[in-house]
């Protein structure tokens, strides 16, 4: 085969530091959600969606073949909360870990509605409860210990 070609879509979701509500304001919110697709685009990965709330974000892309995962998501908090701290925003900062999780193509639709109603799905349900659940519904075991810095 002389051509090397993927199709990977990924969900990605990360929150702020200790869930500090940082993006309470519309605007910055949205501004947040633009500039960390245009990162994501930078890096050879076509954003979907990007979305979320006050404390965290989510990002459906799909990913570049050339691409690291761990990469991606350090340069897309680096990048972004360096950006954030020239609009002002002195004391933020992103948590150190983060959840990637792959998603179907026949499921790319269900995913970019969910993030779409982010605001409305965070009036029922918390980040921790949303994000055990990801890790339960993907069979990810991990530290109770650690999962929340």
């Amino acid at each position: 085969m002389s051509q090397s070609l993927s199709r990977i879509y990924l969900h990605i979701i990360f929150s702020t530091k200790e869930r500090f509500p940082h993006l309470t304001e519309d605007v910055l919110r949205e501004e947040t959600h633009a500039y960390l697709g245009g990162v994501a685009k930078s890096m050879g990965c076509q954003p979907v969606i990007v979305g979320g709330v006050a404390d965290h974000v989510h990002l459906l892309l799909c990913f570049s073949r050339t691409m690291e995962v761990a990469s991606l998501v350090r340069d897309l908090k680096r990048r972004s909360s360096v950006w954030l701290h020239d609009k002002g925003i002195d004391k933020f900062a992103w948590q150190n870990g983060y959840g990637v999780f792959s998603v179907a193509l026949s499921n790319v639709g269900e995913v970019e509605t969910y993030i779409r109603n982010q605001e409305e799905h965070h009036r029922k349900v918390g980040f921790q409860e949303e994000y055990g659940a990801f890790l339960k519904k993907h069979a990810v075991q991990y530290d109770e210990r650690y999962v929340w810095d």
